[in-house]
């Protein structure tokens, strides 16, 4: 039993009361003349045993300063006693009561002179505890109560529901708690819905209702929303009669205030800086603050920032902004116009809030409006500007706190957006210069691609592929792999193909072409050694252990020759649809060296179909690369449709969901050829004779070609070309002239001496004719054969 069940529950009358305390009636000399029942139940004396004796039998006197020991405790603990005094009484048995006592005196003559009422001390304290309970509630407790009856009317209430209205208890005293608070309504879903309605139900039920929040403007303070944490409960006496209900209420705004504060800071956490995207994180910070910090929330940001420059640290604050988001919060049900709204320039003029905000670098709050700027890095991105057009107008210290770290949060994801807008843009532009943007015009091959990096970040890998326009209409195809992804693979893959085009413009062979790229990147992993010291800590170089593929392809002769670095196989199909996967000599990747690279010559029939690609494409961690080439075969075998549909298809099936756990390249090709009308040819004898008829040979073929215009400066290319083979080669020469996108002059013979322009003196004979050969023609070179080279040179049509 609880120490207030264990009170008196009857009313608040004391244990001192008469009615209800021992009671003792003495005479002039304290003599007991009168002895209640209580008394006997108290002190366990009957009262024939008791009358007549004098007060000291169960009373006796104070000793020393007038306490017994126990009352100095008590008095020492600074009990207080209203009304009384405490004694220790003694027990018939002989045990010691600590009693609380008041003596009264009796008026009106007679013998009994004075009335004792006695009461245990416990009891009494209880009481009196019980008082002070009652007392902090009505007037010291933050917690307001009141009282309604049955009707609903308010008979009572303490001093802080008083404090609450705003009036004194006499001007609303029987007003009903929704006449009280007529614009409120309650946050938690309750099936009451009123004031009114839940202390019905708590009267109907005798369920006590706890907790329930209640939203509303209290009469002290109109137009201020207040929430309050309310609980109804019945009120009923000792014998169950209902005589209403209680209500108490405690104002919680300031906690929820500041439990939504920080509901919104974690909100903002997990909303803002979702993706690396300057306006997609702009427009995040304008969904967190509408609407619960502001009604409209506005966006501007530097030009600078949605370019991904860098702002200079201490500046005065960006001169150019664009309103990158805005948003407003729905009003009378209609949806929001401001969302989806497309950047555009904005100005503000001075004297407005955002033009302080701009020069100051700080906040600015006025009335309604509420300006942040966003700093990060020293300097400042832009602004975010909070407006309310509903009560309450004006932002508290809590929200311009909760506002100011918004933007602060806001300000770091833009900058780390801004960053990576740069970083992708330097690293989108790498990738445009080291990878084809386009595939060069040229008759060889028909030719579509794709390229996938698993770096999804920065959007470079390390894989690469190229299509090199060659000399003789011919092509060279080169796809390769760099170990590693993102921009240090890049850098690598940028290196290798630069050179890889470098060694193409020399007409090597395949496999020469390899073995010289394999001596580049051996020299290189050497210079680092030298230069650093065998046992330094290097950085390892993505090109060792890279693999490459080059292929050339010859359309006037159909054929195609291959190497490999330790690069996958080409995927071949022939026009009746067979697929192969032609077993070149593996070769071992970049770098390691000491085994010889090997080339395969293959006669490829025209229109057919040449994959090449990394083992990005067909590799996953699902499968292993022949499952993903048997699948590439499949598809690669149906030929249906364009090089653009198959390329698409092959990823659809291989990568549906891309690339992921390397990097992609394809490069698709179909073989055409030179048709014979635009070939011609002729071999001619090692004499002196053979530059005329050379020169009648070439003359024909362009009148039959319908290239008068081009006669003079082939006679004079063709002279130049048969006379040096005369003067520094030996055997049958050979005359081919070829009409593809640009007229194809071409000289071969059994020397490997290559000829070189140089400046002929003014007493020299000869040495002038390959220089004015070089300024006629649009580009000519040296390739070199098995047999011996070719000179040869381009002309554009007229």
């Amino acid at each position: 039993m609880s120490a207030w069940n264990a009170a008196e529950r009857a009313d608040f009358r004391g244990p001192l009361d008469v009615t209800r305390a021992a009671t003792v009636v003495l005479d002039a000399q304290d003599a007991v003349i009168g002895w209640g029942p209580a008394a006997e139940a108290l002190l366990g004396y009957p009262a024939y045993e008791i009358i007549g004796k004098h007060l000291e039998t169960f009373l006796p006197p104070q000793e020393g300063n007038g306490f017994t020991a126990a009352e100095s405790a008590d008095r020492a603990l600074g009990a207080r006693l209203s009304g009384g005094d405490i004694r220790v009484a003694r027990h018939r048995d002989g045990h010691e009561l600590l009693l609380a006592t008041a003596v009264s005196p009796l008026l009106g003559g007679g013998t009994a002179a004075r009335v004792l009422v006695a009461a245990e001390l416990e009891r009494v304290r209880l009481w009196e505890s019980r008082l002070a309970l009652v007392n902090g509630l009505a007037t010291q407790s933050p917690v307001g109560l009141a009282i309604y009856d049955t009707n609903l009317r308010l008979t009572w209430c303490n001093a802080a529901y008083e404090r609450e209205i705003g009036q004194p208890f006499s001007e609303f005293r029987g007003m009903r708690a929704d006449e009280l608070y007529s614009e409120g309504r309650f946050l938690t879903e309750a099936y009451p819905r009123t004031l009114d309605e839940v202390m019905h139900y708590v009267l109907d039920t005798g369920e006590a209702i706890l907790d329930l929040h209640f939203l509303g403007q209290p009469p002290s303070e109109p137009g201020t929303d207040h929430l309050w944490s309310c609980s109804y409960y019945r009120l009923q006496d000792a014998d169950g009669h209902v005589f209403g209900v209680c209500e108490d209420a405690f104002d919680i705004t300031d906690r929820y205030e500041a439990q939504r504060r920080l509901a919104l800071l974690v909100e903002a956490g997990r909303a803002i800086g979702t993706a690396l995207d300057v306006i997609v994180t702009a427009e995040e910070v304008t969904d967190v603050a509408v609407p619960d910090l502001a009604s409209t929330v506005t966006v501007d940001l530097a030009k600078e920032v949605l370019e991904g420059e860098v702002l200079g640290a201490g500046a005065p604050g960006p001169t150019a902004l664009v309103r990158v988001a805005s948003r407003s919060a729905p009003v009378n049900g209609a949806g929001d116009p401001d969302r989806s709204r497309k950047p555009s320039p904005v100005e503000y003029p001075p004297g407005s809030p955002q033009y302080r905000s701009l020069s100051s670098g700080g906040l600015v709050l006025v009335e309604d409006t509420l300006v942040v700027p966003l700093r990060a890095g020293g300097g400042v991105l832009g602004l975010v500007t909070f407006h309310r057009g509903a009560p309450p107008a004006t932002f508290d210290s809590g929200e311009v706190a909760l506002a100011d770290e918004l933007a602060t949060r806001a300000a770091v994801s833009i900058d780390n957006a801004r960053r990576f807008t740069r970083e992708r843009k330097a690293s989108l532009a790498l990738q445009r210069q080291l990878l084809p943007q386009h595939l060069p015009r040229q008759s060889a091959v028909d030719a579509a691609y794709r390229y996938l990096p698993t770096d999804d970040v920065t959007g470079v890998g390390g894989d690469w592929f190229d299509v090199i326009p060659l000399s003789g209409t011919r092509v060279g195809l080169v796809v390769g792999d760099v170990v590693g992804h993102g921009l240090q693979a890049a850098a690598t893959m940028g290196r290798l193909r630069t050179t890889v085009r470098a060694l193409a413009g020399m007409d090597l062979p395949p496999d020469e072409l390899l073995t010289r790229l394999d001596d580049l990147v051996g020299q290189s992993v050497e210079e680092q050694s030298e230069a650093f010291g065998p046992s330094a800590d290097l950085p390892a170089d993505d090109a060792t252990g890279a693999t490459c593929l080059y292929a050339i392809y010859d359309p006037v002769s159909r054929r195609c020759t291959m190497a490999r670095a330790g690069h996958l196989p080409p995927a071949i199909v022939d026009p009746e649809g067979c697929l192969s996967f032609p077993e070149l000599p593996a070769g071992p990747p970049l770098g390691l060296g000491g085994v010889p690279f090997e080339s395969m010559e293959l006669e490829l029939p025209v229109g057919s179909l040449v994959a090449l690609f990394t083992d990005g494409l067909v590799e996953a961690r699902d499968r292993d690369i022949d499952q993903g080439m048997d699948i590439l075969g499949r598809v690669l075998s149906e030929r249906r449709g364009s090089l653009e549909d198959l390329c698409d298809q092959a990823l659809s099936e291989l990568l549906p969901d891309g690339p992921t756990i390397d990097d992609t390249a394809l490069l698709l090709v179909r073989t055409r050829e030179l048709d014979a009308a635009q070939i011609a040819g002729w071999e001619l004898p090692a004499e002196p004779v053979a530059v005329g008829h050379a020169r009648q040979l070439a003359t024909g073929q362009l009148q039959a070609w319908g290239l008068e215009e081009l006669t003079f400066s082939t006679e004079l290319v063709v002279s130049e070309l048969v006379t040096n083979a005369l003067r520094h080669a030996e055997g049958p020469l050979h005359l081919r002239l070829i009409r593809d996108r640009t007229l194809l002059c071409e000289v071969a013979d059994t020397g490997h001496t290559s000829p070189h322009l140089r400046h002929a003196a003014d007493d020299d004979e000869d040495g002038r004719g390959l220089f004015i050969v070089a300024q006629i023609v649009h580009r000519w070179g040296t390739r070199y054969t098995q047999s011996g080279k070719t000179i040869w040179t381009e002309q554009a049509f007229p």
